[in-house]
Order: C-alpha cells, then structure tokens, then sequence
C-alpha cells in the first residue's frame, strides 16, 4: 500500500488569470494587459508545494471529465503526486476567475464545480490512503464536512492535522477541535474570531501569515514571530498555498515548528516573485538557497 508524508484532502482548479494595471473596484471595467491560463486550486497548490518540498504527497480530489481535468491530471502527474483519489466526476472542473495588478496584489472568483462533490462518502473510500499520512492538510474549498471526515480518520490513526481556512467562513466547533495547526492569514484570523478564541475552541497551534510581516505564531502559552523574507513581488496567488504545504512537508519529515514554519515563510515569500499559483511554487531547492542567503 502506498506510504505518504502529507496527503492533501482539497480543489483542484484551472485558474483564468487577467494581468491589469489594478484591481478593478466594484462595476469598474479595465481592460487587461496580459492573460494565462494555469493549474491552481488551493488543494492542488498545496500538494505541488508539499511535494516540491521533498514530501510523498497524494491529492484527495475531484476532477470534471473534461479538458480542464486532462490538464490538471497531467499537472498532478508530472509533480509526482499520488493520483489515486483523485476522481473524475460529471459536474465541470472547478475555475478560479483571477486579477492580477500590477503591484502583486490580486483579486479572486472561485467556481467550485467538481471540487463540491467530494463527499463524506469518498473520504470514507480512500480512507487508508489519508491514514497512511503523517499530515493531513485540507482547506475550505470542498465541502466541510468532508475536511471533518479526512481529519477524522487522521486523528484516529495519530496523524497531525493542518487546516488553511481560506476562503474564511465560519466554523464548526468538531472542526476546531480536530486542528493540531491552523494557518489563516490576517483577514481569516478575523473573520474566524481571533487566535485566542481559535485556541479556546480547540485549535492546538495558530499560525497566522501576514504577508511583507512574516508570520506570527499563538499557542496557549503565548506569541512568537517568524521573520519575514524581503522580495519584490508580482503576483501574491498561491503565497499561501506555498506557505502552507512545505509546512505540512516539513512537519511531516519531523521538523520542529519553528524551523518548519522558517521554511514555509521563505516558500512563500519566493512564490510572490513569480505570476501563476503552481508555476510560482518554489523546490526545496530554491526554499534552501533562499534560507542560506538569509542568514
């Protein structure tokens, strides 16, 4: 049986990326001065970067049956990413609708399509493919009740559980309590009711990325910092996404927190530099040499 190191339970999209001078605000229209089409879904970007880390990573998902699927099939596959639970359904591939300004900041329509049919059902189907990980890292793409199931069945077999709440909406408690790491970045720390009520709920470990700031981190003892990395950023699509997967690849590889979340920051700093969601993710390679010039 297959063997992982972090098995990611989340989306997997086709991101349409607009290149515009700014952000449109609300009934502007501009007219775009680039455009690109490329592999993304927070699920998707999360086990490119987790693998790109050097971790054994499956992807627990669902394609549509359809030219978009193909795509990102291929993605998966080239990536080295365990494909086995990785479904094809009726309903259309998810899309995620993307402007890109040009002072890296974006803004973003996700379309769930497939990515909402992965049910209670098909977790309970790859079961022992999500209990053989020593991570399990989901986002909030797919249908809640299918990330309680995933970390579920991790916590029975005493794996570690990592939760990007994005995009932020409110939570279960039963969720909550299943979280050994919570990475929200500053607006979902708000929107979620704070670290300290997080951790009140059960949550073990907030993580709480801040962009150019770094990260900060709350545990019931108290707060702590992760320095951040200087870079000229383009596009910040898939930051987080980084960020979030080479942290579960290096927890995963039995790192300690505050090296492993060094490692994540500098991840995700690199991913700003480039435009795209999966062609901006870094290698352990670069993640490295980034974290030897640093110091």
């Amino acid at each position: 049986m297959t063997v992982l190191d972090v098995c990611v339970v989340g989306s997997a999209n086709l991101d349409l990326v607009a290149l515009v001078e700014r952000v449109p605000g609300p009934g502007e229209t501009l007219l775009a001065h680039g455009y690109l089409e490329a592999p993304g879904g927070k699920g998707l970007n999360q086990a490119v970067a987790a693998a790109r880390s050097g971790a054994r990573t499956g992807l627990v998902a669902a394609l549509g049956d359809d030219a978009a699927g193909d795509v990102l099939v291929s993605v998966i596959s080239a990536e080295h990413i365990e494909t086995a639970a990785v479904g094809r359904v009726s309903a259309p591939t998810g899309r995620a609708l993307i402007a890109v300004g040009d002072d890296g900041e974006n803004s973003i329509v996700v379309v769930p399509g497939a990515n909402a049919t992965l049910s209670p059902g098909t977790i309970g189907l790859h079961g022992p493919l999500i209990a053989s990980a020593s991570v399990v890292l989901a986002q909030l793409e797919i249908p809640v009740d299918s990330v309680i199931a995933a970390f579920e069945v991790a916590r029975a077999v005493g794996g570690t559980t990592v939760l990007n709440p994005a995009p932020a909406r409110e939570l279960p408690a039963e969720l909550l309590g299943l979280t050994d790491v919570l990475v929200p970045n500053e607006h979902e720390e708000e929107i979620l009711g704070g670290a300290r009520a997080l951790l009140l709920a059960g949550v073990g470990t907030v993580v709480v990325t801040e962009g150019a700031r770094g990260a900060r981190i709350e545990t019931r003892d108290g707060s702590s910092r992760v320095a951040p990395f200087s870079v000229t950023a383009v596009d910040t699509t898939g930051a987080g996404d980084a960020f979030a997967g080479s942290l579960a690849a290096r927890l995963a590889g039995g790192t300690p927190l505050a090296q492993a979340l060094r490692w994540a920051a500098a991840a995700g700093a690199l991913a700003t530099t480039v435009v795209g969601a999966v062609p901006s993710i870094p290698t352990a390679e670069q993640i490295a040499a980034a974290l030897t010039n640093a110091d």
